[in-house]
C-alpha cells in the first residue's frame, strides 16, 4: 500500500480486456452396472453360503446424449486489466465468469472462476480473491485433456469428491455419478480446484526457469467466546480453510512441479474433531518435438484429528492414490491426445476378528483419445472418446448419469462417453 501511496499520483498507462471462450458439444454418456452375484454369500467367519434359488439379474445400463459445453476448454466470459504504477510496480485484477452456453441459464452473474486483485513488481505478485489452488495445477498442467471433458484424468475426478463433492463453480453440468463417489465422514465439501477468501503469493518470472506460488485460504467461520457459546451445528468453525503450495522447474522441453495442499472439510465442535484432506501430487511433461509426454503422481489423505483420542482408536485415515501417463503429437494443423489414468481408494480397515474377510480396495482405471483440428489459432473442432473401467464397488464415471441399482445388490462396472464439438476463444 505504501509503494502504490508513492507512485501514486502520475499518469499511468492501463489496459482492460475483455476476453472468452464458448465451447459447445454434442456429448454422449453410459454407465453400466452388473448383478455379479452367484448364490453364494459368506458369514462373519468367511465360511460361504449357498441360496440354490438365486437368479442373477443381468446388468443395467443408463445412457444420455445432450448438448453440453467445455469440451475441450471451459466456456467462460471475463474482463482483466492492469495500470503501470511506475517503477515496475503494476496493479491488475482479474474477472472471469462461467458461462453454459448450451442452454444460456449461467452467465455473468458471479465471477466464481476467478475473482483477484493484485500488486506485482519486481518482488512476484501477491494476489487476493478466488483462485486455483496449487494443488490442482498438476492436474490440470499435466492432463493432454486438461481436466476437461470426457476425457479428464481419474486423479482429477477423484480427488475433486474425495473430500465431499459440492459441485462445480465453473458452470459445467455435475457428472451424476460423482454423487455415489465415496463420501467420507464428516465430509463438508473441500476446496479442491479454487479456493476463496485467499491470499496468494507467485515468485517473480526472472529466477531462472523456477517457479512457486502459495496460497491461504481464510475460513471465515464466526469463533465464539466462551466456546461453549458456539453453535451446535457441524462444519460451523473450521471448515473452509485451505494452506498450499506448488514449486516448479521449466526450461525449454521440460516442466515439473511439486504441490501440496491441506483443505480442512468437516469440523465437529463439541465432539472435538476436524477433518482435513492432505493432497500431495508431483506432475511433469516433456516435449521431445514429435511427442510429447505427461505424467503424475498423486496422494491424497482423508484424515480425522481428536482432541481427545478415542479409546478404540477413531475412524481409520482414508487415502486415495492415483496417477496420470500422457502423450501429445502433432499431425499438421492438428493434435492428437491420450492417456492412461488409475486411483485406489485404501480405507485401512483392520479386521475385529482372525476369521473377518475384508473387502478389497476400490480401484479405477481411465483410457481416452482424442482428437483436435485447428481452423485458426481461435478456432478448433476436436473428438474425444473415454473408457472407465470400476473394481470392487469403485463408481467413477466420465459425466452423465450415475450408476443405477448400487443399492439393490447391482455392482458400478463400466462408463464410457464422447464429445464432438467446436471451441472459439475471442
Amino acid at each position: 500500500m505504501a509503494a502504490l501511496a508513492v507512485a501514486g499520483v502520475a499518469s499511468a498507462q492501463s489496459s482492460v480486456t475483455l476476453f472468452g471462450v464458448v465451447d459447445a458439444s454434442i456429448s454422449g454418456y453410459s454407465s453400466t452396472s452388473r448383478d455379479l452375484g452367484n448364490g453364494v454369500t459368506y458369514d462373519r467367519l468367511g465360511f460361504p453360503i449357498y441360496n440354490p434359488f438365486y437368479l442373477n439379474r443381468g446388468s443395467i445400463k443408463a445412457s444420455r446424449r445432450e448438448l453440453a459445453h467445455s469440451g475441450y476448454n471451459s466456456s467462460r466470459l471475463g474482463f482483466r486489466g492492469t495500470e503501470d504504477l511506475g517503477g515496475g510496480l503494476a496493479a491488475s485484477f482479474w474477472l472471469e465468469a462461467p458461462i453454459s452456453n448450451d442452454d444460456g441459464q449461467t452467465g455473468v452473474s458471479t465471477f466464481t472462476r476467478r475473482s483477484t486483485v493484485s500488486l506485482s513488481g519486481g518482488f512476484g505478485e501477491v494476489r487476493l480473491g478466488r483462485d486455483y489452488t496449487p494443488t490442482f495445477w498438476n492436474d490440470t498442467v499435466f492432463d493432454p485433456f486438461g481436466t476437461n471433458g470426457v476425457g479428464s484424468n481419474l486423479v482429477n475426478t477423484a480427488n475433486g469428491a474425495f473430500g465431499g463433492f459440492t459441485g462445480y463453480a465453473d458452470g459445467k453440468k455435475l457428472p451424476d455419478a460423482l454423487k455415489n463417489v465415496p463420501q467420507l465422514p464428516d465430509a463438508g465439501g473441500s476446496n479442491y480446484v479454487r479456493a476463496g477468501n485467499s491470499i496468494g503469493y507467485f515468485l517473480p518470472p526472472n529466477l531462472g526457469g523456477f517457479y512457486g506460488q502459495v496460497m491461504y485460504g481464510f475460513h471465515e467461520k464466526t469463533k465464539y467466546s466462551p466456546g461453549t457459546a458456539t453453535p451446535l451445528t457441524e462444519n460451523a468453525s473450521r471448515t473452509g480453510r485451505y494452506v498450499g503450495g506448488r514449486f516448479g522447474y521449466a526450461n525449454g522441453p521440460l516442466d515439473v512441479a511439486l504441490a501440496y495442499g491441506s483443505s480442512t472439510v468437516g469440523d465437529q465442535f463439541y465432539v472435538g474433531t476436524t477433518t482435513k484432506v492432505n493432497t500431495l501430487n508431483l506432475g511433469a511433461s516433456y516435449d521431445f518435438g514429435p511427442v510429447k509426454l505427461f505424467g503424475e503422481l498423486s496422494r491424497a489423505k482423508n484424515k480425522v484429528d481428536y482432541e481427545v483420542e478415542p479409546y478404540l482408536g477413531g475412524r481409520p485415515d482414508i487415502d486415495l492414490t492415483g496417477y496420470l501417463l500422457g502423450v501429445t503429437v502433432p499431425v499438421g494443423a492438428g493434435l492428437i491426445r491420450a492417456s492412461y489414468s488409475s486411483v485406489k481408494y485404501d480405507e485401512n480397515l483392520v479386521a475385529r476378528n482372525p476369521w473377518e474377510v475384508l473387502p478389497a480396495d476400490k480401484k479405477a482405471n481411465k483410457l481416452a483419445i482424442g482428437y483436435v483440428h485447428n481452423l485458426s489459432k481461435r478456432t478448433a473442432l476436436y473428438a474425444t472418446v473415454a473408457r472407465v473401467s470400476n473394481k470392487n464397488g469403485a463408481s467413477l464415471t466420465v459425466g452423465g448419469p450415475s450408476f443405477q441399482g448400487t443399492g439393490n445388490g447391482f455392482t458400478p462396472k463400466t462408463s464410457t462417453g464422447y464429445d464432438f464439438g467446436i471451441r472459439h476463444a475471442f
